[in-house]
């Protein structure tokens, strides 16, 4: 089944004239008060985003995109580091009610918080902030069979697609949730960089050495079953979460909007690897956030060059990060927009020759 994309351009945010008046802009902000760190080159990455000397956000979105994985079936995904993995319908019930940290604090920082059903193994009951959008009750087995069919991958692009399209604002915050994330995300990293499954694997020393000898076989196996899957869409279908198949979609629209991404977490990483094979400027439009440490996701944040706006040592359901940088990330906005100077505004928006097209996933 081959599905075409919506004829949306995501366009490079590379614009050297307007970089170098985003770049004297803020130089004449750190003569007045001192130099501000890392906000500076992040205040020019959303001023290249939004191509405007003044960027703004409206109506910012956290999304935890939920789904349960097939892989829980081999007794490999019930570990973190602070104990035992809540079932996913509880993880969801927590963030919808109010009790996850994650859901105070995106009500503090003004984002309004999302979950979506991208394939619950259970039912969930209706909520204002739930999104029903299950593709199937959970993927299968990836050691045993494709994770999903081909169709069902295309059709959850599809769903990510339409829930970015339908956003009214122009940030969108990222992150993966559910029993069996962090394995099937570390399959998808592992094959489309090319490198060890182990590089991407969540392990410390809380994990006993049996524990990860056994996880890595599993995941080994599921590697090689799946060999001659390569495409980025192969890939997702045969490996990855119903989770990872909506972002996908989400972002590729999101970028397309010139909206702001923001990445938190490994699951959300291989949405945005996946997104970044099919149409690579993307990435132009994302920063990273990390609600847990361990070194899988280092790994992951290498692949795009980057590191997390803030390490805070947590080990929280992903979101909490995205949530705690988002005064950060408002902060060197406003570094740019609010500190007002007369006869500066907006740039006009040229034609861009090297603007991509979404192309035809296959």
């Amino acid at each position: 089944m081959t599905e075409t994309a919506p004829q949306s351009l995501i366009s490079p945010t590379s614009n050297p004239e307007l970089e170098s008046a985003l770049r004297d802009r803020v130089d004449r902000r750190a003569a007045i008060c001192g130099a501000l760190g890392e906000l500076e080159p992040l205040a020019v990455r959303l001023g290249l985003i939004q191509n405007s000397l003044t960027p703004r956000f409206r109506d910012p979105v956290l999304a935890m995109f939920a789904a349960d994985h097939g892989l829980a079936v081999e007794g490999v995904c019930n570990q973190t580091a602070s104990g035992l993995l809540r079932p996913t319908k509880e993880q969801v019930h927590m963030a919808l009610h109010a009790q996850l940290p994650v859901a105070v604090f995106a009500r503090l920082q003004g984002l309004h918080l999302t979950v979506v059903d991208c394939g619950v193994a259970d039912n969930l009951a209706p909520h204002a902030r739930l999104m029903a959008r299950k593709i199937a009750h959970g993927t299968r087995n990836a050691k045993s069979a494709l994770a999903m069919s081909l169709e069902q991958a295309h059709a959850g692009v599809r769903v990510g697609m339409e829930i970015a399209d339908n956003l009214p604002g122009n940030a969108l915050a990222c992150s993966g949730l559910g029993v069996g994330a962090a394995e099937s995300a570390a399959l998808v990293l592992s094959r489309l960089s090319d490198q060890s499954v182990r590089e991407f694997v969540v392990s410390g020393p809380q994990m006993r050495q049996d524990e990860l000898v056994h996880l890595l076989d599993v995941l080994h196996a599921a590697l090689t079953r799946h060999r001659d899957a390569l495409s980025p869409m192969e890939v997702l279908a045969a490996l990855g979460g119903f989770e990872v198949a909506v972002m996908v979609g989400a972002m590729l629209v999101a970028a397309s909007k010139r909206s702001l991404i923001i990445v938190d977490g490994i699951a959300a990483c291989a949405a945005l690897k996946v997104a970044s094979l099919i149409c690579a400027p993307v990435t132009d439009y994302a920063v990273f956030c990390r609600s847990r440490v361990h070194r899988g996701l280092d790994e992951a944040l290498s692949l795009f060059h980057s590191s997390a706006l803030l390490e805070l040592g947590m080990d929280c359901a992903d979101g909490t990060g995205a949530a705690l940088a988002w005064p950060m990330i408002r902060a060197a906005a406003a570094l740019l927009s609010d500190l007002h100077e007369s006869n500066e505004g907006r740039l006009s928006s040229r034609p861009d020759p090297n603007s991509a097209q979404l192309p035809t996933l296959s």
